[in-house]
């Protein structure tokens, strides 16, 4: 449905022009965005000459939609301003912005963390399906290269009786073991969100301890020393909400978690970890189909972390470099990186001052990364060597990698011309699928089922896609 008509939205119409999206295009394309959303969206040509023609303003989350779509055609972003639809309810900034001021990046965190309660009261993913389609790559640039300039602030220490973000809050003098609890709180996470997806309602937890613990604790009053523990504790939690939305689909809501996580880390003087949430763009930007800023975000983590990292997780940059690499399709840069990160990780010994944040890394994953590096340069069996390295492991604590493994060795089958082999896998992964909540491992497992269509009338192919069919039509 539409709001009342204005006059002819020439704004709309000029943009779509100069895009050249016809409207029975921006239609279509505004209707699959919604659907990728879970929205069920029926807009046709007409509609689209009804917002140009008579200015209509459509309700919810489309006017955010068509902007993206837009934007898209592009490659830009596209405010609503331009397209003449800045009257309709606005899509927050809260989230994109990396202040240079501390004082101004706890006001930007903490509005964020205030921002998710909101959506979630209103039911149906509140904000964050009004911002559906709104991920723009863009977003990144200000906070890498400010990252890169200056990743780390001189000085923390806050007063909050002198700071007018907090004059509505009590005052607290923060301590070490509110911190510790906060460390606690982001341990426990990434164990249930390695088991259990980042949709599992105990993963979905931690905006609320963003918001209820986290957010008074960061408008206190803390020394440096404190403030700097503060921040990074913080940071991995941020950067943790960021990780299980982009699990489950929310690409606006990791990208705005995941560029506070990065102002928070540079507060906290943690280069390491501001890397380590840089590879994380990285890597939502490869999944989004942006890998050549994939590739800079990886380069830009292990640039300032060269001398400071530990060998194993400069291995891991270097491994989500070749993915990024990998997806552009440039098979010696992929292998050059690949080299490097398993020369790093030959490198680490045991009793190296690891940060806690990466415990789920060894060959393993390397193994498993490497996999969908050669996956995604379609040689199979390079994917088929090191995928049999990745299942090796026992896999109770890394669930949703082991199914993850499994799609990526069914596809590796199938290409081998395997089919047997190929159903066998992909049915196992899409048991261990139903046992978590995951839109990343339930799109892998969409994605092989597109790959097995030419063989649509084979009985195993059959199964296998009636096996699917309830993980498929669940909510994500």
């Amino acid at each position: 449905m539409s709001r009342e008509q204005r006059g002819p939205n020439e704004k709309l119409g000029t943009v779509l022009a100069l895009a050249g999206i016809s409207n029975a295009g921006l239609a279509r394309r505004v209707n699959d965005l919604g659907s990728q959303r879970g929205l069920t969206l029926r807009y046709d040509k007409t509609s689209v000459a009804r917002w140009v023609s008579k200015g209509m303003v459509p309700q919810g989350a489309a006017p955010h939609l068509i902007a993206a779509a837009i934007g898209a055609k592009l490659g830009r972003p596209v405010p609503l301003h331009e397209i003449g639809l800045a009257d309709a309810d606005p899509a927050p900034e809260v989230g994109l912005a990396f202040p240079r001021d501390v004082s101004a990046a706890v006001r930007s965190a903490t509005e964020l963390y205030r921002l998710d309660l909101a959506g979630r009261r209103a039911g149906g993913g509140g904000i964050w399906q009004s911002l559906a389609g709104s991920f723009a790559i863009s977003a990144y640039a200000t906070p890498a290269s400010r990252w890169l300039i200056t990743p780390a602030d001189s000085s923390v220490a806050r007063d909050s009786a002198a700071d007018e973000s907090a004059a509505d809050a009590t005052p607290l003098r923060v301590g070490h073991a509110d911190v510790a609890k906060l460390r606690e709180a982001a341990e426990d996470a990434r164990r249930w969100d390695s088991k259990y997806g980042g949709g599992d309602w105990r993963s979905s937890m931690v905006p609320e301890c963003l918001r209820v613990d986290a957010a008074p604790l960061l408008l206190g009053s803390y020394s440096d020393d404190v403030g700097r523990s503060l921040f990074g504790a913080t940071s991995e939690l941020t950067r943790l909400a960021g990780w299980m939305a982009f699990d489950t689909g929310q690409q606006e809501a990791a990208q705005r978690y995941y560029i506070q996580a990065l102002r928070l880390a540079r507060a906290a003087a943690d280069v390491p970890l501001g890397g380590y949430i840089l590879a994380s763009m990285s890597l939502q930007a490869t999944y989004r189909g942006f890998a050549d800023e994939g590739v800079d975000l990886a380069q830009a983590a292990l640039e300032r972390n060269r001398g400071l990292a530990t060998a194993r997780t400069m291995s891991f940059f270097r491994l989500v470099e070749a993915r990024a690499h990998a997806k552009a399709g440039d098979a010696q840069a992929a292998g050059g990186a690949l080299k490097a990160a398993e020369g790093w990780l030959e490198r680490a010994r045991e009793g190296d001052a690891d940060p806690s944040w990466l415990g789920f890394y060894s060959y393993d994953r390397f193994a498993a990364d490497a996999a969908e590096c050669y996956r995604d340069l379609k040689a199979p069996r390079q994917v088929r060597r090191f995928t049999e390295q990745a299942l090796s492991r026992p896999t109770e604590e890394f669930v949703r990698s082991h199914g993850l493994r499994l799609v990526v060795s069914a596809v590796a089958e199938l290409e081998s011309g395997n089919l047997d082999a190929a159903c066998a896998a992909g049915t196992r992964a899409v048991e261990v699928a139903g046992r978590i909540s995951s839109a990343r491992t339930t799109e892998y497992v969409r994605d092989l089922l597109h790959r097995l269509e030419p063989y649509g009338d084979e009985p195993r192919v059959a199964e296998l896609r009636e096996r699917a069919r309830p993980l498929l039509v669940a909510p994500a």
